[in-house]
């Protein structure tokens, strides 16, 4: 594969403000309006802005003309890409200005990495440096590099090669790398560096990070912001790992019935956090609510009667007793010492209010003592919440792509989620551009119930023009949380997704649908011409769970990927767990993105076994358009592909909305 080039713009910080997969992107509208001889002209512009998603949201083809004409009033004259990009940006600028505030999404692992903050918070990056020197200091790669020291820019430099975000994936959601894909030589060659910024960026993906608008250059470069960014998503997710009902089942105490206990499962792990502080603060006597974590903590009195409450052992007046702020919150860090809970902020971050640190602290204190009892009867309603283990992954393997799309909506609990249609509209629009009609769509909160029927009415029937297979399903059965048709709905959306990606790509010689047997006979295909013996029979071969075919597909594709000197004969239990963790590392770091747990090849789930051969098909063929076809085109950006996959679709104008309905009897897939 041939090394990677970047668009390069030659004003430093004008480049500086775009990752390489925005340069692309924006790049391709460009070329997209030049005339025969390739020039563009300043009046060809409002067409193309209108149609970019930070511009349109906000203003109309008539209010970007009138800011454009602001700078220049000849609409003739020639535009060079660099005066496409900085009037893009002020655009940009205009159209933020316009929304404010009113738009930020509440989640954290929402638009962390907009191209307008690239500014970096020192206090953030201090406290991420300290989380990362406590819990990779011991790691027999980094330790030669740790501690690092906050008050310099050295963790930019460590994080070039990929190894530390690897690493600190796996200290978040332990197991999600198999370590052994990590390329860990003293130095590593351009190849072996992108291969750990691929396997980063599709394994973040995997654990609930957005990284829709990070590439594998912008990590090589270290670019402080994103890289900050995707630090801050990954420590947040370790921090808020266990504020669920699964992890902690004492949570189902800030609750009074089943109802609650449904919608408790459907709030971002913030906003529980947020649940339970309240829950305390009001058996303290606490009369204020809090709402944030950000103003409503800067004073220090929320913090002071919840250690009070939680640790009555270190209790004390003097806290709040104490006038000065600054002096409050440094009493407060006195009592969270004892707690073992000062990571991550300073008495300043407290007055100060800082949102992502005082977060963290939160979080700290509720992993170190959560003040929940067990309640025998309340448990009960926890345990009736809880679903099978192959429902359970797979709402987690649909909850993951669903984000990775980069939908406005963050997605927390698919069963809950979608029962107001407005996600699945989000989702159909980025896979199905053009296919939702928005002014029959309504956006939550939704108070009447017949709007929530009337979203999920137009999802059904956009999926029958996509030939879904949905016979006798109504708008209603999702509005009612129908697990089974919710995941039969999301199962045929992510396939036609992956099929439609394949068949863009065969478009290139072919031009035909592509089917679930096409895909079973180019796996087999290409293991044959590779020189090896397996057979894939179905997608449901039992002989799958050793995992020896997909390491011999993925070795033919790309010889060097696969070491076999880590390869069991898959012949035990514990082997091929070894080699199904091994399998889904190494096709992350090919550039598969992918959702898929060991347990699914293990059992050979065969809907999962279906995505992951795709998705090393769909990996192949780009590496045969790169190959056959330099020019890059608006869906397939021939100049690197790593991090392209399942959800690159939202970027395809070219999406077909046909499906063949045959296909979906294939296999027994339909259901």
């Amino acid at each position: 594969m041939s090394s990677f080039v970047g668009v390069l713009v030659s004003d430093p910080w004008l480049q500086s403000q775009f990752t390489q997969v925005e340069l692309r992107s924006l790049k391709s509208k460009f070329l997209s309006v030049g005339d025969n001889s390739g020039k563009v002209r300043l009046r060809d512009l409002p067409a193309v802005m209108v149609k970019l998603k930070a511009v349109s949201d906000m203003l109309t083809q008539d209010e970007i003309m009138d800011i454009l004409n602001e700078s220049s009033s000849d609409f003739n004259h020639d535009i060079d890409f660099e005066s496409f990009l900085r009037a893009y940006l002020n655009l940009q600028a205009r159209a933020t200005a316009k929304i404010g505030d009113s738009k930020t999404s509440s989640s954290f692992l929402k638009a962390t990495t907009t191209t307008l903050r690239h500014t970096i918070s020192e206090p953030e990056k201090s406290s991420y440096v300290a989380h990362i020197n406590s819990f990779l200091g011991e790691d027999p790669f980094l330790k030669k590099y740790l501690p690092l020291d906050p008050a310099t820019n050295v963790l930019f430099d460590v994080a070039k090669d990929g190894v530390l975000l690897c690493k600190l994936i796996n200290v978040a959601v332990p197991g999600t790398i198999d370590e052994r894909a990590i390329n860990t030589k003293q130095v590593l060659n351009p190849w072996e560096r992108n291969e750990n910024h691929t396997l980063c960026l599709n394994s973040a993906k995997a654990i609930g990070c957005t990284v829709v608008n990070i590439g594998t250059q912008d990590l090589v470069e270290a670019r402080p912001h994103l890289v900050l960014g995707l630090i801050s998503q990954i420590i947040k997710i370790q921090l808020l790992a266990d504020l669920n009902l699964k992890k902690t089942p004492q949570l189902v105490e800030l609750v009074k019935d089943s109802k609650e206990v449904e919608e408790l499962m459907s709030l971002a792990p913030e906003k529980v956090l947020l649940k339970w502080m309240n829950f305390h603060l009001k058996k303290a006597g606490y009369k204020k609510q809090v709402t944030n974590f950000s103003s409503d903590l800067k004073d220090g009195e929320a913090y002071a009667h919840l250690l009070n409450a939680l640790a009555p052992e270190h209790g004390t007046t003097t806290t709040l007793d104490a006038k000065d702020p600054t002096e409050r919150a440094n009493l407060i860090l006195e009592q969270a010492e004892k707690l073992h809970c000062r990571r991550y902020v300073t008495s300043k971050d407290i007055v100060e209010g800082s949102p992502n640190l005082n977060l963290a602290f939160v979080a700290q204190i509720f992993q170190h003592r959560n003040g929940l009892s067990v309640d025998n009867s309340k448990l009960s309603f926890a345990d009736m919440m809880t679903e099978d283990a192959q429902t359970s992954r797979e709402e987690r393997c649909f909850r993951l792509w669903i984000n990775s799309l980069g939908i406005y909506t963050y997605v927390n609990n698919v069963f809950e989620d979608v029962r107001t249609g407005w996600v699945l509209l989000e989702v159909l629009d980025k896979t199905s551009p053009g296919s939702v009609n928005w002014k029959h769509a309504t956006k939550p909160p939704i108070k009447m119930p017949f709007r929530k029927v009337e979203n999920c009415n137009q999802v059904i029937s956009i999926g029958k023009e996509l030939n879904f297979s949905l016979v006798n399903v109504a708008g209603n059965d999702i509005v009612q949380g129908s697990k089974k048709l919710i995941l039969a709905f999301l199962w045929q959306l992510m396939r036609f997704t992956m099929l439609q990606l394949l068949k863009n790509l065969r478009s290139h010689s072919q031009g035909k649908e592509i089917t679930d047997g096409d895909i079973l006979n180019w796996a087999n295909d290409e293991v044959k011409k590779s020189g090896r013996t397996s057979v894939m029979e179905s997608f449901k071969d039992k002989s799958l769970s050793t995992g020896i075919f997909f390491l011999q597909l993925l070795s033919a594709v790309e010889p060097r990927v696969v070491n076999w000197g880590l390869v069991t004969k898959g012949e035990t239990d514990e082997d091929k767990k070894l080699n199904a963790t091994y399998i889904i590392s190494v096709a992350r770091k090919l550039g598969c993105s992918i959702f898929l747990l060991p347990e699914d090849i293990l059992e050979v789930n065969q809907k999962m076994i279906l995505i992951l051969t795709a998705s090393i098909m769909y990996w192949s063929l780009q590496q045969n358009v790169a190959e056959s076809d330099s020019t890059p085109t608006d869906d397939i950006e021939s100049s690197d592909t790593s991090n392209l996959s399942i959800d690159d679709v939202a970027a395809s104008p070219q999406f077909s909305k046909q499906a063949n309905s045959s296909q979906l009897e294939n296999e027994g897939l339909k259901d």
